[in-house]
């Protein structure tokens, strides 16, 4: 009603103070300002305690307490965003000259202080832009130099940087084009920036470390990068989705900045998606045989290593492990049982802010705020809103009642000040008073910081179970969708809730509580922000599975190869643990970064994230993942019959490589070492034991790790001959077909059948082009279809390939 038919807009506020405003100069040179400042343009109204016919009890609120500064209060007219800002700005040059003249004509001390909405809104924009500023240009340079110690390169390095980058570049744009349909805060740009960072960074890391499993496994670059893509490319797309599908019910919350805050993330991680797979790879295209071979996954076998032996303790003790680390998350998150929400708390502004100084002094030295606690606004004249309101005059929790001001268009509007915090109990109950006693007359409304915060948490808490159930089934049917179990995705949604649980544990603790907030350089604050809340919850929800489809996506690889859950377990953390830590760790820096600015929001946001990564990436994944999966062995992977009849007619499942094929090339030596009375180790190939008495021979699984065919020949109970036979064996790389590119197809050109004809099903290809895609339905009906298409062209006979030397004899 305000914005639409009241004649006025916000209000700036000039504190004088170090003057003495019974002095005759003083009263001069405050008038004078006062007719300059009515000069600028969009200004409706200037008041000082020196105009002719103003009350004395309103020219009395405007002199100090301690009787050595005075207010000067300007009302701008209604304006627009823009016009709002090029009035706020010239105001405060304007007010901040005066100090100069009342200097000049005997107050030595004189200074002024601009403040009020207007001002700092403006002032805490330009802090927020700071921050952000700051924490990319500290964490990119230090992303950088980690990402060179992770692979051992400068060019493989930089290719997560420069990814990300682009994303930012990208964020940025999607949030101009949002600004021009609503507005946005500045927590909107930190949370978006953030998670264009942490994905871009994530993605491009696992795509370039898959890429270099791959070249160390001895394949050509062009055949290493499409078989990254066709496995790691496929889990960032599910990732990307499931982002994008936890931040979906940010746009139920019928809140304009959170849906706007929603649609962007939503686009930025999709944004984050498409720049991996494809910069990432123009990247690698340029760069080529620059980037070298993984030494480590050249060297280290299918179950040795960290990560393994983490997964083999674990699977040792599973229900204690599980137990201990549940238990651990919980009292981390008890702390959040005792959460103050707090919309707008000053304390989360830096002190430093010269609008924030205003505030605090019309609190302390003027009694009043810069906008009262609460406001009504009516539909009827001054003196009847006057009347009314004069039943409120010294009631418990009414602190002082303004009078009525005429807002024009048959608006008037009067302000309550609230005793103790405006948006604390006294103020919401002092709501609830007025809306339960209205003025006569004609509509009338209850607004302010009080009634505010009491609305934005009541309609958040209507609209939570919504829009966390919209969250949690997107998130479960993504997960089903990869999987093709039930249990899986039930189990990850548990376990993101208790890494939650905690995070927001630790955000009261510090922020609320003031626990490490002096080391960590921090705000104490009376609360959290409700936006600040369900943003944190919604990118950490999102961030977290993110790491969920990380290692689950390997562990399904070698489940689908026919490996026990516990060995897949084991597998799969060992080959995405590193790349999993990797991240977290690029992810921890980066949001640590922000936690370095000054604004309270940015601070909040940074450490909730930084946390939430943390905890996910360590305990959760690497521990409680391994634990709850070996206690539930093969019960993982059970889903109802007809939901896994559904899964195999449109599943998304992980891509299983083909085992490559052997051609003639060099011969190379091959070393043998005993490691135990049932294993050896065989370099360049490995032999895997099946039993306590040795390998099996006959027939034996032979895993080449370099460029060398080997015979395998039982030699005793517990060992076995290695000898070479010849040419080493080298992928010939047969290409197959990739739903992601047969997606793209069906997106831009599938009403022609452009899909069809890339999978080689030209009659359906050719009836699409003449039917405009069967008049649309086929088309829309592909989406669903073409994973199963893409199965089926794979599964298609090849020309029979020439005949490999026999390389196992038993």
């Amino acid at each position: 009603m305000l914005a639409t038919q009241s004649t006025q807009g916000d209000t700036v506020i000039g504190v004088v103070d170090g003057i003495d405003p019974a002095a005759a100069p003083v009263r001069a040179d405050v008038l004078a300002l006062a007719g300059k400042l009515r000069e600028v343009g969009g200004v409706h109204q200037v008041v000082t305690p020196f105009d002719d016919g103003l009350p004395a009890e309103q020219a009395a609120g405007l002199i100090a307490k301690n009787h050595r500064g005075l207010l000067i209060q300007v009302t701008l007219a209604n304006l627009s965003d823009e016009a709002q800002d090029t009035a706020a700005t010239a105001l405060t040059d304007a007010l901040h000259s005066g100090a100069a003249t009342l200097r000049g004509d005997g107050q030595p001390g004189a200074r002024i202080r601009v403040g009020g909405g207007p001002v700092l809104n403006q002032q805490a924009n330009a802090q927020a832009g700071a921050d952000l500023s700051k924490a990319e240009s500290m964490s990119l340079p230090i992303t950088l130099v980690v990402l060179v110690f992770i692979f051992g390169g400068i060019i493989a390095a930089g290719m997560p940087v420069l990814a990300a980058i682009v994303s930012i570049a990208f964020s940025m744009t999607m949030l101009l084009v949002f600004t021009k349909f609503t507005e946005l805060d500045s927590n909107a740009v930190t949370i978006v920036t953030l998670l264009g960072l942490g994905l871009s960074i994530d993605y491009g890391l696992l795509l370039v470390a898959r890429y270099r499993e791959e070249l160390a496994a001895g394949h050509d670059p062009t055949v290493a990068v499409s078989r990254a893509w066709a496995t790691a490319g496929r889990t960032i797309a599910f990732s990307a989705l499931t982002v994008a599908a936890a931040l979906s019910g940010l746009l139920l919350f019928g809140i304009t900045g959170l849906s706007a805050l929603g649609a962007a993330g939503i686009s930025v991680a999709i944004a984050a998606m498409l720049v991996s797979l494809t910069f990432t790879a123009a990247l690698i295209g340029l760069a080529r045989k620059r980037i070298k071979p993984s030494k480590r996954a050249a060297r280290r076998a299918a179950e040795s290593g960290f990560f393994a032996g983490l997964a083999r303790i674990v699977q040792r003790r599973p229900v204690l492990t599980t137990v201990l680390g549940g238990a651990a998350l919980v009292a981390v998150a008890l702390p959040a049982l005792g959460t103050s929400i707090h919309l707008d708390d000053l304390g989360a502004l830096p002190p430093k802010m010269e609008s924030v100084q205003v505030e605090h002094e019309l609190t302390g030295n003027y009694g009043q705020s810069a906008a009262p606690a609460v406001i009504v606004v009516a539909h009827t004249g001054p003196a009847d809103l006057d009347a009314w309101a004069a039943r409120f005059a010294g009631t418990p929790g009414v602190a002082l009642v303004h009078p009525a001001e005429d807002a024009g268009n048959g608006l008037a509007t009067i302000g309550f000040e609230a005793t103790g915090d405006p948006e604390g109990p006294a103020a919401q109950d002092l709501v609830e008073r007025i809306r339960a006693d209205r003025p006569g007359g004609g509509e009338s409304w209850v607004t302010g910081s009080g009634a505010f915060v009491a609305d934005v948490v009541g309609q958040i808490t209507d609209r939570l179970p919504l829009a966390l159930g919209v969250t949690l089934l997107a998130m479960v049917v993504l997960l089903f969708a990869m999987t093709g179990s039930v249990v899986v995705p039930l189990k990850a949604v548990l376990m993101n809730l208790l890494s939650l649980g905690a995070t927001f544990g630790v955000l009261t603790a510090v922020f609320q509580h003031g626990f490490l907030a002096g080391p960590l350089g921090v705000l104490t604050v009376g609360g959290l922000s409700p936006f600040t809340v369900v943003s944190v919850f919604a990118f950490a929800f999102g961030l977290s599975m993110d790491y969920e489809v990380f290692l689950l996506g390997r562990i399904k690889e070698y489940t689908d190869k026919g490996f026990p859950t516990d060995v897949a377990v084991r597998r799969g953390l060992q080959h995405s643990g590193r790349i999993i830590t990797s991240a977290a760790l690029l992810m921890v820096i980066v949001f640590g970064c922000f936690v370095t600015g000054e604004m309270g929001g940015v601070q909040q946001i940074g450490l909730g994230l930084a946390v939430a990564v943390a905890v996910d990436a360590t305990l959760v994944r690497c521990v409680l993942v391994p634990a709850t999966m070996t206690l539930l062995g093969r019960a993982n992977w059970w889903a109802p019959a007809w939901l896994r009849r559904l899964h195999g007619f449109i599943g998304l499942r992980e891509t299983v490589l083909d085992e490559p094929e052997l051609t003639a090339a060099e011969p190379a030596p091959v070393r043998v070492a005993p490691v135990g009375p049932a294993a050896v180790r065989v370099a360049p190939v490995r032999v895997e034991p099946v039993g306590p008495a040795g390998v099996r021979v006959a027939p034996v699984r032979v895993e080449p790790v370099g460029p060398a065919a080997v015979r395998v020949a039982p030699v005793g109970p517990a060992a076995v001959h290695v000898e070479p036979v010849g040419p080493a064996p080298v992928a010939k790389g047969r290409r197959g077909k990739s739903l992601l590119v047969a997606y793209t197809w069906w997106l831009l050109l599938g009403l022609f059948g452009a899909h069809h004809f890339y999978l080689g099903r030209k009659r359906w290809g050719w009836t699409y082009l003449g039917t405009v895609g069967l008049l649309a339905l086929g088309w829309l009906t592909d989406p669903f279809l073409l994973p199963r298409y893409v199965r089926a062209a794979n599964a298609r006979p090849q020309p029979a390939p020439e005949p490999a030397r026999e390389l196992v004899r038993s």
